[in-house]
């Protein structure tokens, strides 16, 4: 009698209050479900890689009711609501007895359904406040739940409340509870971790004791395989693990410029290539463990497009991204500086480069550049001096080029971390002393694989951007051809190695000073691939070559690009012609050669020291050269070198300065020079023009 006069008592309460608003319907508030985590999809809309970005709750995806183990939803009804199916969204006869009990006994009493619950949890006006909820919550509650028994199933009821649910602490929604608590999908989860689950409705923060001893009962009830000590066990082991951030989230970061939000973005990455370049890099620094390599990054971009197809950020133990954050380039840049030489003319691929001890003269000292190897090779060609990474050749090469040019010809082709002055990094930006990045240094190459015609690059689907040339086209292609000759790079590397595909590919490695950084970036005819491997702390690799270090993870993505199709070489465009040429002495065997037109001959001859005719070698005709403002007037010099300069006087401007039959120190002096080789007679023998640029200041310190 007491529980009827109960339920007569609240419906007639129930009854005396107004209908509430309309409540939502299951997709308005599905669609309205927002994951604190942004996530990352590829052009196909797989996932790739989330980031939480939601720092107050963590909440997952939505997770359909099917996707939910059947434990949860029968240890929630047990412990919530054990007559779910049967009502129509209020309890009568336990909302009846608390209402009885509250007013006469002021004994508190919950008798909250599932679907009230749920009200509460989509309406903020029903959610209880310090002291509880008032009367006239209770009974708004109440009224809503109707509602939503009336346009709602009882599955969808369900579906909503275990996602949208606090579970405890910042763990909303079953998917993150499931994570968070016991490392899995929530349609994994037993009986025993499901009591668990349901016994922290009432008191999200209890302490485990208690909450082990309430899905203890609970789990009875459900009749559990695992017994009280089990589920204890499982109790405190997942209400003491800290919900873990789950690492990565650099390339999201990169997509989105930082500004990520909640949700779903979509990018032009390729998940299966993704997921294959970072399992490849994982193994390779695995196997490389013991030589005291920590860290790689890998960047593949599509050629045609300027679209990044994979990016990985870091495979190894850190959380910097090694795709964009700057390193020591080492030999990655030499293909450039030989374009602007095969560009400027100054040089061809047949050219015979002096490959011997050499010291540069520079404001702080003495640069003495060695080979990989420290040993010296002698004269070799310009092809082999690219394509085996021969170092000297290079400084001398930068010194015929011009320093400033090359330096700003790698601005250009967006290594903009190149920050300081070109006299800064001096002649050993030949072998890459400038910090760059993965990603710039990838596009560059692009670059070259793009017949010099320079673009952005995206992670996000655009149109493809406009791209302006910034190198030749002539010498970008006898450059790629070089990087493709597996012969000519034999003298360093042989001829079987990890940069020896089975397709037409064009490819250079690079080793930073002190071996803290190994690179090995190249192209085929529709991508572009980039790989770095090392230690981001500045410690030193131990034994790690070119081609042991980046190299193989570079192989691997390329085969895999094109398991299907192999790549093509690319045809020459106008302006470049072929022929036989030979050399004498025969330093190199005689072989077929491209050549920019009106530079081609059959025959390299190299010329005895006596027999060569006078030159200016630096500054060349129409360098520009920069006065360093860190060094004080009065010790800045400028090495003057000729070639074939014994009986020879340098005179600049008219006036003579010395001996042209080694290098002479000049005080450098703002403004346009001449200078000229001059005999005993006065009659110049070689001449250049060149330009010193800069602040007019003192000569003291």
């Amino acid at each position: 009698m007491k529980r009827l006069l109960s339920a007569i008592l609240f419906v007639g309460l129930l009854a005396a209050r107004a209908a509430p608003a309309a409540v939502p319907s299951p997709a308005e508030v599905k669609a309205a479900w927002r994951s604190s985590d942004a996530q990352l999809l590829d052009r196909h809309g797989k996932p790739v890689e989330a980031v939480r970005v939601e720092l107050r709750v963590r909440r997952g995806a939505w997770v359909a009711l099917a996707d939910i183990s059947p434990a949860v939803g029968m240890a929630v009804l047990q412990a919530e609501d054990q007559r779910f199916m049967e009502h129509g969204g209020v309890d009568l006869l336990a909302a009846g007895q608390a209402a009885w009990d509250n007013l006469f006994h002021a004994r508190a009493r919950g008798a909250s359904t599932i679907t009230m619950q749920l009200a509460a949890l989509l309406d903020p006006r029903l959610r209880a406040g310090a002291g509880g909820r008032s009367w006239a919550q209770k009974w708004d509650q109440a009224l809503a739940a109707r509602e939503i028994e009336a346009s709602w199933t009882k599955q969808q009821i369900l579906e909503a409340y275990l996602n949208l649910v606090h579970w405890r602490g910042e763990l909303q929604g079953i998917g993150a509870a499931a994570q968070g608590l016991f490392g899995k999908a929530p349609s994994g989860l037993t009986r025993g971790e499901a009591a668990i689950l349901a016994s922290l409705l009432r008191a999200p923060a209890a302490q485990v004791r208690a909450v082990a001893r309430r899905a203890c009962l609970l789990a009875q009830e459900l009749r559990a395989d695992d017994d009280c000590a089990s589920i204890a066990w499982q109790a405190e082991v997942a209400l003491g693990r800290q919900a873990q951030e789950r690492g990565g989230g650099q390339t999201l970061r990169a997509a989105l410029g930082g500004g990520a939000a909640p949700g779903p973005v979509r990018s032009t990455l390729d998940a299966g290539l993704q997921q294959f370049a970072h399992d490849a890099l994982r193994r390779h620094l695995a196997a490389l463990a013991g030589r005291n390599v920590n860290q790689g990054a890998a960047v593949v971009i599509d050629n045609a497009s300027g679209e990044i197809l994979a990016w990985v950020a870091n495979a190894g133990d850190s959380e910097v991204d090694g795709v964009t954050a700057p390193r020591q380039a080492g030999s990655t840049l030499k293909p450039f500086l030989y374009e602007l030489a095969l560009e400027r003319q100054l040089l061809t691929a047949a050219s015979l480069l002096d490959d011997s001890p050499l010291d540069v003269a520079t404001a702080g000292g003495l640069y003495i550049p060695q080979n990989y190897d420290r040993q010296f090779k002698g004269y070799a060609s310009v092809r082999t001096s690219l394509a085996s990474s021969l170092n000297v050749p290079a400084v001398r090469t930068l010194m015929l080029a011009g320093l400033d040019r090359f330096y700003e010809r790698l601005r250009l082709l967006g290594m903009d971390s190149l920050r300081e002055d070109s006299a800064w990094y001096g002649y050993s930006l030949a072998l890459g002393s400038g910090d760059v990045s993965l990603l710039a240094l990838a596009n560059a190459y692009r670059t070259l694989a793009n017949g010099g015609m320079h673009g952005a690059v995206t992670l996000l689907p655009r149109a493809p951007a406009p791209a302006q040339r910034v190198l030749d086209a002539r010498a970008s292609y006898i450059v790629g051809d070089i990087l493709a000759d597996r012969a000519a790079r034999s003298m360093t590397f042989g001829l079987s190695n990890e940069l020896a595909t089975g397709f037409w590919s064009a490819v250079k490695t690079g080793t930073s000073k002190d071996m803290r950084d190994n690179w090995c970036v190249g192209y085929s005819d529709r991508y572009t691939v980039g790989v770095w491997v090392g230690n981001f702390d500045g410690n030193a690799m131990w034994d790690v070559s070119g081609v042991s270090g980046a190299a193989p993870v570079w192989r691997d993505v390329m085969d895999y690009l094109h398991r299907d199709r192999a790549s093509r070489m690319p045809a020459p465009p106008p302006g470049l012609v072929r022929r036989e040429v030979a050399f004498r002495p025969a330093v190199e065997p005689p072989r077929l050669e491209w050549f920019m037109a009106g530079t081609d001959t059959a025959l390299v001859e190299l010329v005895a020291p006596a027999e060569r005719s006078a030159a200016i070698v630096y500054p060349v005709d129409g360098s520009i050269l920069a006065a360093d403002p860190d060094i004080p007037a009065a010790s800045e010099r400028v090495m003057l070198q000729a070639q074939a300069g014994q009986g020879l006087w340098f005179r600049l401007d008219g006036e003579t300065l010395g001996p042209a039959g080694r290098q002479l120190a000049w005080q450098p002096r703002l403004g346009e020079h001449l200078l000229e080789l001059v005999d005993e007679q006065g009659r110049a023998r070689a001449a250049a023009r060149f330009e010193v640029r800069g602040q007019a200041r003192g000569g003291g310190p």
